[in-house]
């Protein structure tokens, strides 16, 4: 245990010192293309957050969802692939191929549903090949291009104002 805080304080050090200022918005396009890193170890309601946002106008199958926890347990089915932090190596390397498949994927948006700074997830956001990075005001403003003000328990205030923004910067029709 004191060996994996060890390697997330180094983690966060070095991370915060490699970020990469999120690029300016250079396109326009359309979103059609969703992924979704969700920390369910504070947030329970995956579900209702992932039918959520196909009620507002996100077809199924272009969503994809990784899911983070802080401890596993082997017995549980999990019904969307999970990991947790045992996919980071000490180099700050992730070893798991579907974790790196997410990152490498171009997704139109990512949204980061996580408000608490764990190095795992703000490695997967700030490496992601996404083009709109979405994610909350208490996570660095440097790995999102927009930042929504709301906790993280009130999901449907969440994709509201996501649906709102995206609107205004026409990433959706109305």
């Amino acid at each position: 245990m004191f060996l994996n805080y060890l390697k997330n304080f180094f983690l966060k050090y070095t991370l915060k010192n490699k970020w990469r200022e999120v690029s300016s918005l250079a396109t326009t396009n359309a979103i059609r293309t969703v992924g979704l890193l969700i920390d369910e170890t504070v947030f329970a309601n995956r579900e209702s957050l992932i039918q959520e946002l196909i009620s507002n106008g996100f077809a199924v199958n272009n969503i994809s969802i990784l899911v983070y926890r802080d401890t596993i347990n082997k017995k549980e089915i999990h019904s969307r692939y999970t990991f947790n932090s045992s996919v980071l190596s000490w180099s700050g390397e992730i070893t798991d191929a579907t974790v790196s498949k997410f990152i490498e994927t171009e997704f139109d948006l990512l949204v980061s549903y996580y408000e608490i700074e764990k190095a795992i997830l703000l490695l997967i956001t700030n490496n992601s090949k996404a083009k709109f990075k979405v994610g909350f005001s208490s996570i660095d403003k440097r790995l999102h291009h927009l930042t929504i003000t709301t906790r993280i328990e009130n999901y449907t205030i969440f994709v509201h104002e996501l649906f709102k923004y995206l609107k205004i910067l026409n990433k959706i029709e109305s």
